[in-house]
């Protein structure tokens, strides 16, 4: 019998099942084709075995980290949530996901990644209270330099010189964005009519954390509250397909008879690594400090030992 498929994604938060846009749609893409996934909700890319997040590793030990790839291979292992679209449902398909890298990723990036107090207040704390230690010290900071080099690649040679002119113009565009996806939706349960495609799967993504984050300074969500019908598609996917997720209290977890089995393949590498990022760590404060130092002095060694001091000490330059 083959392996299970298991997918390594960011941990919820925020009424959501993920914090994290691509875990995030992989998600609810799984979960509108039934695929049998053994789910790993973590707050340790490390712990993920391709070292990022999402990351699937398929029934034959397949590593894939990309969303668009992951969801290649499910379609390939039967679960298609575009079968039955017609050829222009599978054009207006791929012209919708552009628009949406195009116009609203951008925004997205800027909202939770560059805006100061968005990062502060909201993703940099969640991160860092999510995070075990000493991660939660660089990882967000890292994340964060990851996220505006992507937001430069973005915005690619038509970016303004004006930082002010840029966020004008990236927000304006991402509004007109909504309001074009409001109309696209109409009245209907789903952008193709009653059953979930892969677009659903993404537009949910972008739109529910917009939805649910709570954010101080939230331009485009005022203007995403204000288009009512999109806010009640998110609503009705999470309450459909996230129901715990999307509650206030989610039931408690059972612990299973074992609960070290399922972490056993990265628990060995995760304590090597967090004891040497903390003596790292503690080892450069304290020679910053000047709480250590160290100064070189010449010392008497012994005739016998000389062959042997001089070794040490070619060694060490």
């Amino acid at each position: 019998m083959a392996a299970p498929m298991e997918l390594f994604c960011w941990s919820g938060g925020w009424g959501l099942p993920s914090v994290d846009l691509d875990s995030l749609a992989v998600l609810t893409y799984a979960r509108f084709t039934g695929a049998p996934l053994k789910v790993h909700k973590i707050t340790n890319p490390w712990r993920s075995p391709s070292g990022t997040l999402p990351a699937l590793r398929t029934s034959h030990g397949e590593v894939i980290s990309v969303p668009h790839k992951i969801i290649t291979h499910l379609r390939k292992e039967k679960y298609n949530a575009d079968y039955d679209l017609s050829a222009r449902q599978g054009a207006d398909t791929l012209a919708f996901m552009s628009l949406l890298e195009e116009k609203l990723l951008p925004v997205l990036i800027h909202t939770f990644w560059v805006d100061a107090k968005n990062y502060v207040e909201v993703t940099r704390k969640w991160y860092a209270e999510a995070m075990p230690f000493p991660l939660n010290f660089f990882l967000p900071g890292r994340m964060q330099r990851q996220y505006m080099e992507r937001l430069q690649l973005l915005c690619g040679e038509h970016r303004p010189g004006d930082e002010e002119e840029l966020e004008k113009e990236l927000y304006q565009e991402a509004r007109e964005c909504l309001t074009l996806l409001s109309q696209r939706l109409g009245s209907q349960k789903f952008f193709f009519g009653d059953a979930p495609a892969s677009l659903d799967a993404f537009v949910f993504s972008y739109l529910a954390l917009l939805q649910q984050a709570k954010l101080p300074s939230g331009k485009l969500q005022a203007h995403l509250r204000g288009l009512h019908n999109l806010c009640a598609y998110c609503t009705h996917i999470l309450s459909l397909y996230f129901p715990w997720e999307g509650a206030e209290a989610p039931p408690p977890r059972q612990t299973p008879a074992n609960p070290e089995t399922e972490e056993e393949p990265y628990r060995r590498r995760n304590q090597i690594l967090t004891v040497l990022a903390g003596l790292a760590a503690m080892a450069g404060y304290a020679l910053l400090s000047g709480i250590v130092s160290i100064q070189r002095a010449p010392s008497a060694r012994a005739p016998g030992t000389q062959a042997l001091g001089m070794a040490e000490e070619d060694e060490e330059e």
